[in-house]
């Protein structure tokens, strides 16, 4: 499963991560730049760190796993 992170700066300079599952692919670039800007306007999400300050990155995960019989 893909999970798109978004990882952004907070009042104490420490990365904080909002993890959405299941993006819409392609990714738009753009899309994602506004909607991080919007994040930290809103000021909605806060971190033990307090508040998201400055946009640091964004990235697609993927994880896979495989159970083992045991």
């Amino acid at each position: 499963m893909k999970q798109l992170e978004l990882r952004f700066v907070n009042q104490e300079n420490r990365l904080v991560t909002l993890s959405l599952e299941k993006p819409i692919e392609p990714v738009d670039p753009q899309l994602i730049q506004d909607t991080m800007a919007v994040i930290i306007a809103s000021g909605a999400f806060t971190s033990t760190g307090g508040a998201i300050v400055d946009k640091h990155s964004a990235r697609l995960v993927e994880r896979h796993v495989e159970e083992i019989e045991i």
